[in-house]
């Protein structure tokens, strides 16, 4: 049985629990059992040990509706199925563990389930910027029309010193030579879509509420309940619980809370009209102070300002801390340019969350015996470069990728931290550098007061190569991205407990 565990600052959906009315865990060959009797399609059940099952091709069709998915065990919703299947739970119902059972469940396992440590799921949190590399695996998984109709598809990234004035832009997306685009979302109708796509493909009763991962080990996770702590069997216990991980700090005992850098955020959404040509998105400032806003829907701006200095709601590290607005707008009073008031659009916000701006430092370690972490759990960033979300689905891609095609759950983990440790740990170390952001800085350093022209500052090459390098790092440059083969496995090697 396999667990995936979510933030826990995300919510869940209302589903029974996986025990019995005595709170007993439920043993894998149980839920084969119970998935029949809600319902699920199980027609492929009697395939044999180490069958060899293909599923889903490398290009996916979007047209095929859950129904016909399930009824055909095949396409996009993954094919294959086998009484001993390894058991998947997911506890937890944010963009890793969700994306994490699409895959799973694409890629030919059926005995999924997942679990969430609160006990309701709204539409929650801000914009977020899905990159090229994740839109890819979305789209492969037959989500692409759905995610691009949530959002905007950004055709420009501009960076300006607090001037106003223009530091470095480039295309992006579609526009700058992938096959993908990058999308602008809303992180909780997101989230609410894949939610909506588990449940279509999986079955109404996949996701579970108001279970809190305490410990694991031992082929056991344990679960903090409402009705006391539940213990569930596992043949694997993925950690995805997010920056306040249960798991990762069993291994980490002494690691203490997240690494605050000084630097602290205010997001928001603010209903406006688009600036600049209603496609780009902008970061102004520096080093101690900036301010981000991009579409993410009709007449429908993400905002976030920052500065370096403590905030007004504490320290704690959670996405959901409304503030009063009026302090953060007399931060950015004189920030007024010719295609962007800044006040102004702060003003437009309906509400201002603060986040202090955290991190952890990189393990030299993700898997013990049967566990493993995933997303932010595993590598929690800094947002520079707008790649968190991305890097868990990536994670999520990736583990189901090896989990389908390896001879045994260890080899397959131990082929997924080799992918992604070593990638998501430069990834960390370099949005601490400020990512590509980095060219902000160094416009300020070295021209505090601005310049006539940017050239003046910083060499058209050393803007190039600050770019392409956090490209190259965050693994999508395009040229790779484009020729990189599918993470979608085209067989099922059988895999055991």
């Amino acid at each position: 049985m396999i667990f995936f565990m979510t933030s826990p600052s995300v919510g869940d959906v209302g589903t029974p629990g996986e025990v019995d009315v005595a709170g007993a865990a439920m043993a894998p060959g149980d839920r084969a059992d119970q998935r029949r009797a809600e319902g699920i399609d199980c027609q492929e059940c009697n395939s044999g040990p180490g069958t060899t099952i293909p599923v889903a091709p490398t290009l996916l069709p979007e047209t095929l509706d859950a129904a016909t998915l399930l009824s055909q065990n095949c396409a996009i919703g993954g094919c294959g199925e086998r009484s001993d299947d390894v058991a998947i739970v997911i506890a937890g119902a944010g963009i890793g563990g969700l994306t994490a059972a699409l895959s799973l469940h694409q890629a030919g396992f059926r005995d999924i389930a997942v679990y969430e440590r609160a006990t309701a799921l709204g539409p929650l949190g801000v914009g977020i910027n899905l990159l090229p590399h994740a839109v890819r695996e979305l789209t492969e998984l037959g989500l692409g029309e759905r995610v691009e109709r949530l959002g905007v598809a950004p055709g420009t990234l501009a960076y300006y010193n607090r001037h106003g004035q223009p530091i470095w832009s480039e295309p992006r997306g579609l526009a700058a030579g992938y096959r993908w685009p990058q999308l602008s979302v809303h992180r909780g109708r997101f989230q609410l879509e894949l939610l909506a796509v588990v449940r279509e493909r999986l079955g109404a009763g996949a996701v579970r509420t108001g279970h809190r991962l305490v410990s694991a080990g031992d082929g056991v996770a344990r679960f903090e309940t409402a009705a006391g702590e539940v213990s569930v069997e596992g043949d694997l216990i993925v950690g995805a619980d997010g920056i306040h991980s249960a798991l990762r700090r069993q291994h980490q005992p002494g690691e203490g809370p997240p690494v605050w850098n000084g630097l602290t955020l205010w997001r928001g959404t603010a209903r406006a009209p688009g600036f600049l040509d209603g496609r780009t998105m902008i970061m102004a400032g520096d080093g101690e102070q900036k301010f981000v806003a991009y579409p993410i829907g009709p007449d429908l701006i993400n905002v976030v300002a920052e500065r370096r200095g403590p905030g007004f709601a504490g320290t704690d590290a959670d996405w959901n801390q409304p503030v009063d607005p009026a302090p953060i707008i007399s931060l950015f009073q004189e920030w007024r340019f010719p295609w962007l008031d800044v006040p102004a659009l702060l003003s437009a916000t309906d509400e201002i969350l603060e986040y202090p701006m955290v991190d952890r430092d990189p393990i030299d370690r993700w898997t013990h015996e049967n566990t493993t972490l995933l997303g932010d759990a595993a590598h929690p960033m800094y947002p520079n470069g707008s790649n968190g979300a991305s890097q868990a689905i990536l994670d999520a891609r990736t583990l189901a990728f090896h989990l389908a095609t390896a001879p045994a759950v260890r080899q397959a983990l131990d082929a997924y931290e080799a992918d992604r440790r070593p990638a998501t740990t430069a990834l960390v170390l370099s949005n601490r550098r400020q990512g590509p952001e980095h060219v902000m800085v160094l416009a300020h350093e070295r021209a505090p007061a601005g310049f006539d022209h940017i050239h003046d500052v910083i060499p058209p090459d050393e803007l190039t190569e600050i770019a392409t390098g956090y490209k190259k790092a965050a693994g999508f440059l395009p040229s790779a991205l484009n020729e990189r083969a599918s993470l979608t496995p085209t067989e099922f090697s059988g895999i055991l407990p």
